[in-house]
C-alpha cells in the first residue's frame, strides 16, 4: 500500500472523528468510520513499511489528534455547539407571600378534590388537597393552610 494512500486513510479518519464529535454526538456511521480509517491506515504503515515507520506514522496520528481536540477546546468551538440553557424559574407559587391567599379563606371546588384537584379561591384557581376525605366539584371550602404550591382545604359543613 502506498504511503498517498495511508495518508488519505489518516485525513480522512480525522475528518471523521471531527464529524463525529461536532456535527453528530454519539457513536454513529462517522465515528466508526474513521475508526476504522485510522486503524486500517497504522495497520497497512506496519505491515507496508515496518515498525519503525509504522510506529511513527502512530505517534503523528495521535499528536496531530491531541492537537485538534485542544485547538478545538481552545478555540471555544465546543461553546458553539453546546446548550445554554438554564431554568432560572420556580413553580408558581400560591401567592401567600403576596397576600392573596390565606388560611381561612373561602372557595369553591372547580374539580373534585380526590385528594387533589382545582379550587377557585379569591377570583383565582389554585391546586388543592383535600385531608382525609373527597369534596365534590362546586362544593364550598376553607383554606386550612398553604403547602409550597397548593392549599391545603376542607370542607364547609353547611348546618340547618
Amino acid at each position: 500500500m502506498s504511503l498517498g494512500l495511508i495518508i488519505f486513510l489518516i485525513i480522512l479518519g480525522l475528518l471523521l472523528f471531527i464529524i463525529e464529535f461536532m456535527l453528530i454526538p454519539g457513536v454513529t456511521i462517522a465515528g466508526i468510520g474513521g475508526a476504522v480509517c485510522l486503524v486500517t491506515a497504522i495497520v497497512f504503515s506496519f505491515v507496508s513499511f515496518g515498525t519503525g515507520t509504522g510506529l511513527l506514522i502512530l505517534g503523528l496520528t495521535v499528536l496531530v489528534m491531541v492537537v485538534l481536540t485542544i485547538l478545538m477546546l481552545k478555540a471555544g468551538t465546543w461553546k458553539k455547539f453546546m446548550l445554554k440553557t438554564s431554568i432560572d424559574s420556580k413553580v408558581d407559587t400560591v401567592g401567600a407571600a403576596e397576600g392573596k391567599v390565606r388560611a381561612g379563606d373561602r372557595g369553591v371546588t372547580v374539580t373534585r378534590l380526590a385528594p387533589g384537584g382545582k379550587v377557585l379561591v379569591n377570583g383565582e384557581y389554585y391546586e388543592a388537597k383535600s385531608i382525609d376525605i373527597l369534596i365534590d366539584p362546586r362544593q364550598e371550602i376553607e383554606v386550612m393552610k398553604i403547602d409550597d404550591n397548593k392549599l391545603i382545604v376542607k370542607p364547609i359543613n353547611k348546618q340547618i
